[in-house]
C-alpha cells in the first residue's frame, strides 16, 4: 500500500508528499567509528598484531638484533596486508566469515613465508632475516587469528545493535515501510535516516515530482545532510532521472538503490564491450592461460600425492586383496566433463561391483561394506587411485565430485541448474565437499545444497580458491563427517 492509499484508508486529508520525520534514537549510544573505516582499520589491526607478535617472539626467543627482527616483520606485514587485500578480504562482510577467513589467513601467512624465503635465497640476502621470520610465524600466525574471532564479534555486535556512527541521510522511496528493507540495512550500518520521502505513485503527474524536488531541496538546503538515497523499481527510471536533475542544485550525493528484478542484475559482474555495458549472467569458459594453470596444478599436485603416498596406496592394495577376493580397485562409469562418460578408479570397499542403471549408495552400518572398506572410506583413501583419473585428464584435483550414471540421471530431473555442473571437470575433492557435503545424498535438499556450493564454486573459480580448498580437504578427512 502506498502513501496515496494508506491515507485514503484512513481519511486524513494530509498531502502524500509531505515528509515523514525520522527520529533518531537518542539514547543509543554509538561507537565513535564509520562502517566504512572498518577496512583500514582491519588492515592496520593486522600490522600491529603482527609487529607486536614480533617483539613478543623476539624477547621469548632472547634475539640479539631486534631492529633486524623488525625489519623482518615488517616486510612479513607488508606481503600478508597485500595478499589479503588484492583478495577483498578486508571488506566487512568477509571479516563476518570466520571460517573463510581462518583458511584465507593460513593460506595467506604460508604465502609469505615462501615468498621471503625465495627471495632470501634468489637475492643471497642472508639468513638472519629468514631467522627472524621464522620466529615470527607461530605467534603472528595465533596472533591474526585471535584478531579474527575479536573483529567478527565487534562487527556482529555494532551492526545487530547499530553502534556505528554514520552520516545522516535523506531517503526517496516508493517502498512500504516495513522491517528488512533499505531503510532496515541503512540503519544497520550506521547511517541515521533524517527524513524520509514518499515517491508519487506512478504516473502521479509532472507537478507531483516537482513538489516532491522541492520538498526535498527545502529540507536539506543549508542541512548537514551527506547523501540522498533513492530506492524505486527500475521500471520508473523516466521519472527517476528528472528527479535527480531536479536535485542537481544540491551539494550531496545522489545514490540509487533498484529494487526487485533490477536489483539481481546489479549483482552480475559486468563489463564495458566499446560504449556499451554488458552482465554476466554466466560464467565462460576458462581462458588458454587459467586452463594451463590448473593443469599444471592438477599435474603437479596428482604427481607428488602419488610419490609421497605410495607406500599407503600399497598398503591400502595389499589390504583389500588379503581381506576379499576381487579386484583391488573398483571401476565405475562416471558422468565428466560436457556430459562426456569416463571410467573412475578407487579402492573396492564393497562386496558388490555395481555399476548400472542401479545403483544402491552407501548406508550407515552398510552390510556390503567390508571391514578394511569401512576404514578405507573413513579415511578417504579408497578415493586415492582417482589421482590417475587426474593425470589422464578425466578429472581435476579440485572440481564438483561426479556421480554414478544412474544417479546422475536422477538428479538431474528433480534438481534445477544440476546439468551446470559439467561447465568444468570432475573433482577429487571440491567446495562442496569441505562444507560436509560428503557421503550418499537420501533428501532432495542434499543434494540441492551440495549442488549451490559446487555451481558457486564454478562461477567464482580462481587458482586460489583451488589451494585453498586442497589445504581445507585435509582437515575436512580429519573430521570424517558423514564418511561411512
Amino acid at each position: 500500500m502506498n502513501a496515496v492509499d494508506r491515507n485514503m484508508a484512513t481519511g486524513r486529508t494530509v498531502d502524500p508528499l509531505a515528509p515523514a520525520v525520522e527520529h533518531a534514537d537518542a539514547s543509543r549510544k554509538r561507537w565513535p567509528i564509520r562502517y566504512q573505516a572498518i577496512e583500514p582499520l582491519a588492515v592496520l589491526a593486522d600490522i600491529a598484531a603482527i609487529l607486536l607478535s614480533c617483539v613478543l617472539s623476539g624477547a621469548l626467543a632472547g634475539s640479539p638484533d631486534p631492529a633486524k627482527a623488525v625489519g623482518a616483520a615488517i616486510v612479513v606485514a607488508t606481503l600478508f596486508v597485500c595478499l589479503l587485500k588484492m583478495r577483498g578480504l578486508y571488506r566487512p562482510v568477509e571479516l563476518l566469515a570466520l571460517r573463510n577467513q581462518v583458511r584465507a589467513v593460513a593460506f595467506a601467512w604460508a604465502q609469505v613465508f615462501v615468498l621471503l624465503a625465495a627471495a632470501v635465497g634468489a637475492l643471497d640476502m642472508g639468513h638472519a632475516v629468514l631467522r627472524s621470520a621464522s620466529l615470527l610465524a607461530p605467534t603472528g600466525f595465533g596472533a591474526l587469528i585471535l584478531l579474527r574471532v575479536l573483529l567478527k564479534r565487534i562487527l556482529v555486535k555494532g551492526l545487530s545493535g547499530r553502534k556505528f556512527a554514520g552520516r545522516k541521510i535523506v531517503l526517496i522511496t516508493d517502498q512500504p515501510k516495513a522491517g528488512g528493507g533499505l531503510e532496515h540495512r541503512l540503519a544497520t550500518l550506521g547511517f541515521v535516516v533524517a527524513r524520509r520521502f514518499a515517491l508519487p505513485p506512478p504516473g502521479a503527474g509532472f507537478s507531483f515530482r516537482k513538489r516532491l524536488g522541492a520538498s526535498v531541496i527545502a529540507f536539506v538546503s543549508g542541512s548537514d545532510i551527506d547523501e540522498i538515497f533513492i530506492e524505486a523499481d527500475i521500471s520508473r527510471w523516466t521519472e527517476l532521472r528528472a528527479l535527480a536533475g531536479d536535485l542537481r542544485v544540491l551539494p550531496s550525493h545522489v545514490n540509487f538503490a533498484p529494487v526487485g528484478a533490477a536489483a539481481e542484475v546489479f549483482r552480475h559482474p559486468n563489463r564495458e564491450l566499446g560504449g556499451d555495458m554488458c552482465v554476466e549472467f554466466q560464467r565462460g569458459p576458462q581462458t588458454r592461460l587459467e586452463h594451463a594453470a590448473k593443469r599444471t596444478l592438477d599435474m603437479v599436485g596428482a604427481g607428488l600425492a602419488l610419490l609421497l603416498l605410495s607406500p599407503v596406496l600399497a598398503l591400502a592394495a595389499a589390504a583389500v586383496r588379503l581381506e576379499t577376493p576381487g579386484p583391488v580397485l573398483f571401476r565405475q562409469k562416471r558422468c565428466g566433463f560436457n556430459g562426456k562418460g569416463f571410467t573412475i578408479r578407487k579402492f573396492r570397499t564393497m562386496r558388490v561391483l555395481e555399476d548400472g542403471a542401479n545403483v544402491v549408495q552407501a548406508l550407515p552400518a552398510d552390510k556390503r561394506v567390508t571391514r578394511i572398506g569401512k576404514w578405507l572410506r573413513r579415511t578417504s583413501i579408497d578415493e586415492l587411485p582417482q589421482l590417475l583419473n587426474v593425470l589422464d585428464g578425466s578429472m581435476s584435483l579440485v572440481g564438483p565430485r561426479p556421480h554414478a550414471l544412474a544417479h546422475e540421471s536422477q538428479f538431474d530431473k528433480v534438481v534445477r541448474n544440476y546439468a551446470s555442473r559439467r561447465r568444468v571437470k570432475p573433482g577429487l575433492t571440491g567446495w562442496a565437499q569441505i562444507h560436509g557435503c560428503r557421503g550418499p545424498t537420501p533428501t532432495l535438499a542434499a543434494i540441492e545444497r551440495r549442488v549451490e556450493y559446487d555451481l558457486w564454486y564454478i562461477d567464482n573459480w580462481s587458482l586460489r580458491l583451488d589451494l585453498a580448498i586442497l589445504l581445507q580437504t585435509p582437515i575436512e578427512v580429519a573430521r570424517a563427517r558423514n564418511a561411512f
